[in-house]
């Protein structure tokens, strides 16, 4: 997590509502490869500790952020949609 910023929930899952989408990271999972980043650069960065976070999801159409969610080898950052199913990964 970058420094000052707090988890989102208690777990230490960080959590943004993108339109009709809920993305999560979970910062437990992600081991910095920076595939979000490499998709999405807009929505993802790595913090100090190479640990994914929102930089700003909503710039990032749809599709997209949805493609960057797949794109981590290791499922850390998920997507559901408004009826709570998963779509990403």
């Amino acid at each position: 997590m970058a420094m000052g910023e707090a988890p989102d929930i208690a777990d230490g899952t960080l959590e943004r509502t993108v339109g009709d989408l809920t993305v999560r990271i979970d910062p437990t999972l992600c081991v910095g490869f920076g595939d979000c980043v490499t998709e999405a650069p807009e929505a993802f960065e790595l913090d100090d500790e190479d640990i994914a976070v929102f930089v700003r999801p909503e710039a990032v159409e749809r599709e997209r952020l949805l493609a960057a969610c797949r794109a981590c080898p290791v499922d850390a950052i998920t997507a559901t949609g408004p009826d709570g199913s998963q779509l990403a990964p």
